[in-house]
């Protein structure tokens, strides 16, 4: 492979690592991108979980062997069967520069690791032999500083096997790869940031308003369940003002705990603080008397919290008769209303808009009849026989 070609491989693999929207995207554009820039028929990315001492594999790409997938949810392996990845921080590499790539083949150990040092074998060898392969070379992957995991490439048998400059040209690689894994985490942390309550650690009002126009899109494409939980924290203030607001602020964490528990009974609901005592639960797909059940269960549970006093809850759901969901913003309206008439009723369970005879409509709606000249009214939810408003 001549030197133009391998400069426009490594070209391509960064401009496709860093055009990756998520890391799934990521890892499997490093693979995809270190198979072909080295003649390669597969590719693994592997990271090493120092706390539970294995070597994950993130994705394999190309030529699958029996039992592998792209994208697996448990493949891994021991550390001590791979012990080379605990050599990454030996002495040699101390200093600066990056960890050396080694060549594996079919038939035992292979001396062709750049700079001469000799090859591993072992499991590796194994593995090749299991999966019908000829060859691999292993690249160690650097980031900041540490043992991040490795690359893995390989080629089948009969194929020529890869050599010492081979072994050079993946170091190289393992060092774009790494550079493009970096991007990806403090791209995922600013994006995690950018969506998440920091003294929660739950969603935020920016990321339940894109979850909520998604799943109202989706109500208007199938027809599915949309239901918006809206919750006041009651008392917050007499907690803040008598014992200070630490002690507010870990009756926030602690609702907040309490509302994740509860409504991870409901299938991918997203939990979330929309800032100060208000929080919300959103489900797709879950049936209303589903999310009603939790919601209850929150209330009686945040009543028995030993600070506070309990919480206003509303719910809103395309599984009642609220009329046609025209768009998000009315959804939280609603759920919004039916919490407002929680806290004004001090009621110890949810509210639910439309659970009450007829369908929903807000204030400032227009009318099932002509419209009352001058009315001009603050929105809360108020009821209308069915068949009007909406």
């Amino acid at each position: 492979m001549g030197e133009d070609v391998r400069l426009r491989a490594v070209v391509e693999l960064a401009q496709a690592m860093a055009s990756a929207q998520t890391p799934h995207e990521s890892w499997r554009a490093a693979a995809l991108g270190a198979r072909d820039a080295l003649a390669g028929s597969f590719a693994a990315l592997s990271v090493w979980e120092r706390d539970l001492g294995q070597l994950k594999v993130l994705v394999n790409a190309g030529d699958l062997a029996e039992g592998e997938e792209e994208f697996p949810d448990d493949e891994s392996y021991p550390v001590h069967r791979f012990p080379e990845i605990a050599e990454f921080l030996h002495e040699r590499w101390a200093g600066g520069g990056e960890p050396n790539a080694w060549v594996e083949t079919v038939e035992g150990p292979a001396a062709t690791v750049a700079g001469g040092e000799p090859g591993y074998c072992h499991q590796r060898v194994a593995a090749l032999r299991r999966r019908g392969r000829g060859c691999c070379v292993v690249a160690p992957i650097v980031l900041h500083g540490r043992a991040w995991g490795e690359l893995y490439v390989a080629r089948p048998l009969g194929a020529p096997v890869f050599e010492r400059a081979d072994a050079a040209f993946a170091t190289v690689i393992a060092s774009v790869v790494a550079s493009g894994i970096a991007q990806t985490e403090r791209l995922e942390e600013a994006r995690r940031l950018a969506f998440t309550d920091p003294l929660t650690g739950l969603a935020n009002r920016r990321a339940v308003d894109m979850r909520l126009d998604e799943a109202v899109a989706l109500h208007r494409e199938d027809g599915s369940v949309v239901s918006l939980v809206v919750c006041d924290l009651n008392g917050l203030k007499r907690v803040n003002d008598t014992h200070g607001h630490a002690v507010g602020d870990r009756l926030l964490e602690r609702f907040g705990s309490l509302l994740s528990l509860c409504g991870a009974r409901l299938p991918g609901a997203l939990v979330a603080r929309l800032g100060g005592d208000e929080f919300c639960l959103l489900t797709v797909g879950p049936a209303a008397d589903d999310v009603v059940e939790v919601a209850d269960e929150l209330c009686h549970r945040a009543a028995e919290l030993a600070l506070g006093e309990g919480v206003a809850c509303g719910i809103a759901s395309t599984g009642d008769p609220i009329g046609p969901l025209r768009s998000a913003r009315r959804l939280f309206r609603l759920a919004d209303a039916a919490q407002y008439r929680a806290k004004a009723a001090r009621s110890v369970g949810p509210v639910v808009a439309g659970r009450d005879g007829g369908v929903v409509r807000l204030a400032d709606e227009p009318p099932p009849g002509p419209p009352v000249v001058g009315e001009r009214r603050r929105f809360r939810g108020t009821r209308v026989p069915p068949g009007g408003g909406g």
